[in-house]
């Protein structure tokens, strides 16, 4: 874990150039706030133009795709992609894939995973200010709370560097209890998982998921969205229409 102030110089040295690497073939787009009550979906699957158009077509507002734990993977989001769901007329958001059941969580890990999501979501041409999502579930039962939220405190110092606004998913075995996940926790965005999870404490949810089955041939779980108790919204990069 990198714990001084040039160290941190290095990472900011590093995403400044990724950003002008990547600047002239940005997402088009805008970032806003969502409206509380739109539906959308998450998906593991590779969508095009057509079937991005049949959910906008099916009252689906939003997307969520996934970004690689490490380098990018011809299977999850790529720049390609994301512009067609744009065009399509769907919202859209990055969420990193989380590792196999059982995986470890330190603070180390935290900055290494985090790292790799903000520079996969500069890869494909996200701007800042936008939600990019932790997932956070399947952690070993052995693991401890500490543990978990230095993982996760870690891993948003590392996006948020970047100009994203780090989101947290709190999914099924994620170790932390309501008050943890707000009061230890650097978090302002957070995604209820479709498992039975603790609520976060004084502040709620942002956006809720629920079981979505297969439309248009894609399996997808549905989200909703809506403010939090501090009216806090989930930011998504999307165009005017």
């Amino acid at each position: 874990m990198i714990e001084n102030h040039d160290g941190w110089g290095i990472i900011q040295q590093r995403v400044t150039q990724n950003f002008k690497e990547f600047n002239m073939s940005a997402l088009t787009g805008t970032v806003q706030s969502a409206p509380s009550g739109l539906v959308g979906f998450d998906t593991d699957t590779k969508l095009d133009l057509t079937i991005a158009k049949l959910f906008r077509q099916s009252g689906y507002s939003f997307c969520l795709r996934y970004i690689s734990l490490d380098s990018e993977n011809s299977a999850d989001l790529d720049q390609d992609e994301a512009q067609a769901v744009l065009n399509a007329g769907l919202a859209l958001m990055p969420v990193q894939h989380v590792r196999y059941a059982g995986w470890m969580p330190d603070a180390s890990l935290g900055t290494q995973t985090g790292q790799t999501a903000a520079d996969n979501a500069i890869h494909v041409g996200f701007p800042a200010k936008i939600n990019v999502w932790l997932d956070l579930e399947g952690i070993n039962p052995d693991a401890t709370a500490d543990a978990v939220l230095a993982y996760c405190n870690s891993w948003y110092a590392a996006v948020a560097q970047t100009g994203y606004l780090p989101g947290l998913y709190v999914g099924a075995n994620s170790i932390l209890d309501s008050q943890q996940l707000y009061g230890d926790l650097k978090f302002q965005h957070y995604w209820h998982s479709l498992s039975i999870v603790p609520n976060v404490a004084v502040r709620g949810y942002q956006m809720t998921q629920s079981d979505g089955g297969t439309v248009h041939g894609v399996g997808i779980d549905k989200n909703l969205t809506q403010a939090d108790a501090d009216q806090g919204q989930v930011q998504w990069l999307s165009q005017p229409t």
